[in-house]
């Protein structure tokens, strides 16, 4: 899907024609996490190119996962996930170069390290440059509320060389907090109060009390050199097949400065699954960077922003945010949106859509992808993507629906998922008497199943490992074509709302897991395409009428 995509990126000339794109997928075999996957990358280049990639500039960007708390970008990636944004539309890669593209020119060769969920905006003064050319590594920080350090990595400055004033400062970490709760950060000295730089990136209006004025510098992405990292590949040689998680911002970055100490190691709080192996890879890892520098760029003026839940994608892309703000988003990008369409609030957002005259988007809501029809009605606060709608229909506050391609014996057929943006797709139960507990859309599974009339039984959910949840449920039905998926996920959805039945007998049903592994990728960018296509040639056509 990735090598697709960029491939296509490149022919349209979408991305920078210098760079080299590669993509390198985690080897078989138990989860590695992003440290791991940083290793493998690494072990990568080396047979790609040999000793040669020393001397490379690297932007290293994780975007793997099963994206669960945001499921549109989970059949073709995050970092393929689309915002409001350009024309030919922006995804998260190029607005990624573009936010980085100053970098490479100030930078020793190494590898910078960021996610593809989160954004990073900064300003600093005209004749200051943001610098990657120090040995060890070196982090971004931002500031931050408290609360919010406590689900980032938090840095506790050297003193000596920070003052919190102006917008760009370059200082050293004594110690890196990997989520810490507020009472360490007190009491490790990473608390700050806020410098005198005016545009702070905190929420809200802050009155002159100390608390309001308070606040720790959170992480982004960060640079490693290349002593480091060719440490690390060594490191990754000895070690042979890792079988645990390891996570490149707690494992490596709480090893670094002269105030680290050896607890971490042995902490697995925030571990989803913890391995036999894990403690004794963190303790080599350890041993390994201790004494390594953690230089710090302190970026006062900035804001970090994630976008890898249902909620913060709706909230940054269609209320008043800060985000949608400096970003400049649009309402209607790169659409087909006809004025006779019903009218469509200032607040909803239509990525590389279709949408006929007649049919009414909610507030809040997100359109991308997807061809709607003239008789649909789509409530507030809800994501469709991916979808062709073409019959008459009310579509409910709250949902999100999202269709896919499949090739199942050769044949494309088609699924569409659907959910309440506030179900929990990450939740599991181990026993079958448990799923009562699981709710579709503010429902118990339990009810849903029996007005589906689908029988509970071991069959019923896809994977024993990664527990019975909505994730692994085989509830929805497999269609031969798009507009009928839809109508069948929203007739399932209907049947719970107004607790009437309907029955998926005679249906081949799949899980969400399993449509990710039957996924036609080729089918889904042909959609796209269509769209695209579309789009240009009424574009061309109102140009030539004008």
């Amino acid at each position: 899907a990735y090598r697709q995509q960029l491939a296509e990126k490149l022919s349209r000339k979408e991305l920078p024609l210098g760079a080299r794109y590669h993509v390198f997928v985690d080897p078989p075999g138990p989860k590695i996490g992003n440290g791991g996957s940083t290793l493998h990358v690494l072990r990568c280049l080396e047979d790609l190119y040999g000793d040669k990639w020393t001397s490379f500039i690297v932007l290293l960007i994780h975007s793997g996962g099963y994206s669960r708390r945001l499921p549109n970008a989970s059949a073709l990636g995050k970092i393929f996930t689309a915002l409001p944004l350009g024309d030919p539309i922006y995804q998260m890669l190029e607005l990624k170069l573009a936010m980085y593209i100053d970098f490479p020119s100030h930078m020793k060769p190494g590898i910078l390290i960021t996610c593809s969920d989160d954004i990073e905006l900064y300003s600093i003064g005209v004749e200051e440059t943001i610098t990657f050319d120090k040995p060890g590594f070196t982090a971004l920080a931002h500031p931050s509320d408290l609360t919010v350090g406590t689900t980032h990595g938090v840095f506790v400055l050297d003193p000596s060389s920070f003052s919190g004033k102006g917008e760009l400062e370059y200082t050293s970490c004594r110690h890196f907090l990997h989520k810490p709760d507020i009472e360490t950060m007190r009491q490790c000295g990473a608390v700050c109060v806020r410098g005198n730089c005016s545009q702070l990136g905190s929420s809200g209006d802050h009155s002159d009390s100390e608390t309001d004025l308070e606040c720790v510098y959170t992480d982004s992405m960060f640079y490693m050199d290349h002593s480091v990292a060719k440490q690390l590949l060594t490191f990754h040689k000895q070690m042979g097949t890792l079988c645990c998680e390891i996570d490149a911002y707690g494992d490596f970055l709480q090893a670094l400065g002269p105030g680290a100490t050896q607890d971490y190691t042995k902490n697995t709080s925030n571990v989803t699954k913890e391995e036999s192996q894990l403690v004794e890879v963190r303790q080599k890892l350890y041993s390994l960077l201790k004494g390594t520098m953690l230089n710090v760029i302190v970026l006062n003026n900035s804001k970090f922003y994630h976008i890898g839940t249902m909620q913060e994608y709706l909230f940054h892309f269609t209320s008043d945010s800060k985000l949608k703000f400096e970003l400049d988003l649009l309402s209607v990008a790169f659409s087909i949106f006809s004025d006779k369409a019903e009218t469509l609030d200032q607040s909803a957002s239509i990525i590389q859509s279709i949408l006929e005259p007649g049919c009414f988007i909610g507030p809040g809501s997100v359109i991308e992808y997807s061809r709607i029809g003239p008789e649909v009605s789509v409530g507030k606060n809800s994501i469709i993507s991916g979808s062709h709608i073409n019959l008459k229909v009310d579509i409910p506050s709250n949902c999100f629906l999202s269709s896919l391609s499949i090739k199942i014996n050769d044949q494309v057929k088609y699924v569409s998922m659907v959910f309440s943006v506030e179900d929990d797709l990450k939740k599991s139960v181990k026993l079958l008497s448990d799923i009562h507990s699981l709710q579709f859309f503010g429902v118990s599974l339990l009810v849903c199943l029996d007005l589906w009339g689908v029988k509970i039984s071991d069959l019923l959910f896809s994977s024993e490992n990664t527990g019975l949840g909505l994730w692994t449920a085989r509830i929805f039905p497999v269609c031969s074509t798009l507009s009928e998926s839809v109508r069948m996920s929203l007739k399932m959805l209907n049947s719970v709302q107004h607790m009437s039945a309907f029955k998926l007998n005679g249906f081949k049903l799949l899980s969400v897991e399993e449509m990710l592994t039957y996924k036609d990728v080729e089918d889904m960018l042909k959609f796209r395409n269509q769209i695209h296509d579309e789009i240009c040639l009424q574009r061309r056509k109102e140009k030539s009428d004008l």
